[in-house]
């Protein structure tokens, strides 16, 4: 049976206390914003964002350049670092060669306006275990954040086609050395496989297959289980990997991205510049502008 993020979490020891998060971003606001929403009660942001991040977060540091970024997590050797990916002098890609030393015990949570296939395979090559754009939802914030805490991958839903895309031919090559195998996947999984890999998200794939959602998600966890997936990236990679879409029919299911949530009714965020202090009527945001088995 496939536990969450949280009960992952909190069978690592992680949420029995705050997670300490040091925030590396050179503008003061943007950080100041990722500060207050950090601070809010963990059951506040139960009720208003949906999301359990168990005992919440504390910030034990702040650097506004790569190098500070250097000093600050060895000096305070945080359990989450939220790294800005374009700073002056040196980037964040760049710091975080630097504290390849504290990647055992420290997990990274990458931030960025925009990124390039290049700096995207980088990041993961460095040990990056979250990848988000700014742009991004509270509600994903704080879901990419427990993910990261529980030691598992997040990126975000518009980044997962570069991603794939750029280590396609590696991964077939791999194949091609390695052989195949079936993971005793059914023709229905596999059809289904096919979907979630072209980036259709459960509802659309029930539509398709005339069947409902909660059968979608019940396949879909059934593969997680056979194939040792822990989500949908995960899935897609490994079903590249080991061609466990060649011999299907994908002309029918629309191209995109690997949806990580389905959360597409959440609202833009406002600007930082207009945060106020929290209130469960009021949502928060990290930027100006604006999806789970």
């Amino acid at each position: 049976m496939t536990s969450s993020p949280v009960e992952r979490a909190n069978a690592s020891g992680l949420h029995r206390s705050p997670v300490r998060v040091v925030l590396s971003d050179d503008e003061c606001l943007f950080r100041a914003s990722l500060r207050q929403l950090l601070s809010v009660p963990p059951q506040v942001i139960k009720d208003v964002y949906g999301v359990d991040v168990g005992a919440g977060f504390e910030v034990v540091g702040e650097a506004g350049s790569g190098e500070e970024t250097v000093r600050v997590v060895g000096s305070v050797r945080p359990d989450v670092l939220v790294l800005d990916l374009s700073m002056p002098r040196m980037s964040g890609l760049e710091a975080l060669r630097e504290l390849q030393s504290c990647r055992a015990t420290m997990h990274t949570l990458l931030l960025a306006g925009t990124i390039d296939r290049q700096h995207l395979l980088t990041a993961v090559h460095l040990g990056v275990r979250g990848l988000l754009l700014k742009d991004v939802t509270t509600e994903l914030l704080f879901e990419a954040l427990v993910s990261v805490v529980a030691g598992q991958y997040w990126l975000d839903q518009t980044l997962i086609s570069d991603l794939l895309e750029t280590v396609r031919p590696l991964i077939q090559s791999s194949s091609a050395v390695g052989g195949k195998r079936a993971y005793g996947l059914t023709t229905r999984e596999r059809q289904i496989l096919a979907m979630v890999a072209a980036g259709q998200p459960n509802k659309e794939i029930a539509r398709v297959c005339s069947v409902s959602e909660q059968t979608i998600k019940h396949h879909v966890t059934r593969m997680f289980d056979k194939v040792g997936a822990s989500n949908r990236v995960e899935l897609a990679m490994l079903a590249t990997r080991q061609g466990l879409l060649d011999a299907v029919d994908t002309a029918t299911p629309p191209q995109g991205a690997v949806s990580l949530t389905a959360v597409d009714t959440a609202p833009p965020l406002p600007s930082p510049a207009s945060l106020t202090a929290v209130d469960p009527q009021v949502r928060p945001s990290l930027s100006a502008s604006a999806k789970t088995t």
